[in-house]
Parts: structure tokens; sequence; C-alpha cells
């Protein structure tokens, strides 16, 4: 099976990674995923808590539970790799420790222009650093 690069998402200009944007192949479209698993590459982080379907703003809130000390985590939809709806599992190409290192998510800040466009570079800059397939 052929390997897509991993920082390109089908359908956004350029082929670039679109952090806001759920890639057109993850399966997403119309789906509440609020209470789904979320899987990273190299195991479970939690439950989904809050989804955002809003164009070129969406992403989910994962209460990560016991894992990192009952911490919420943002993740920009653009992480997400695919959803599995007979397992309710969704399924994001980032490893347990590139979320735990992202910058801290707090409600009050979600909107904020500056916060979204760090955490949305984060993400992007997380690609770079990962070894060639292992995203997957």
């Amino acid at each position: 099976m052929e390997r897509l690069d991993p920082r390109t998402t089908p359908g956004t200009p350029a082929g670039r990674f679109d952090p806001w944007r759920y890639r057109d192949d993850a399966g997403v479209t119309g789906i509440d995923l609020v209470g789904y698993k979320v899987e990273a590459s190299d195991g479970g982080i939690g439950k989904v808590d809050q989804a955002s379907h809003e164009v070129n703003s969406s992403y989910l809130v994962v209460d990560t539970g016991p894992w990192i000390f009952g911490k919420k985590v943002m993740l920009p939809a653009g992480t997400v790799n695919r959803v599995d709806h007979d397992e309710r599992t969704v399924h994001v190409d980032r490893s347990k420790d590139q979320i735990k290192a992202a910058p801290e998510y707090d409600v009050s800040t979600d909107t904020d222009p500056a916060y979204r466009e760090r955490l949305g570079g984060y993400y992007d800059d997380t690609y770079s650093s990962l070894p060639p397939g292992t995203a997957w």
C-alpha cells in the first residue's frame, strides 16, 4: 500500500496541511463525534468532549482523563486521520508525546486568533519532526 505524505491534506490549496479543516477522506462530514474514543498513533488518549465543524475553524476537544492528569487538549481538525464509526473511534496522526507537548488548552482562549495560530503552527511543525511512515 502506498503511503501518502502526511503533510498533505486532500482538497486543500497546494496540498499543505490545513490544521482547521477535516481531511476530505477522514469520514467526518456531518457526524457528531462527541463521545468517540481518540487514538493517537501510539495508543488511546481519551474521548471527544467537544467537536466543531465550523468552516476553516474545526477542532476536537479531548478529555484525556487520567492519561495527562485529567487535562483537556484541543486537536485541530487536520490531525484527524480517519474515523471508524463502527468502533466510535477517531484516529489522529500524532503521538501521545506530541499531543502532550502541545500548547495548553484553555477554554477562555480557544477562539483567540493568536492561540489558534500558535496551536496550528505547532501541529504543522510536528509533521517535519516525524520519521517517514510513522504518522499512519
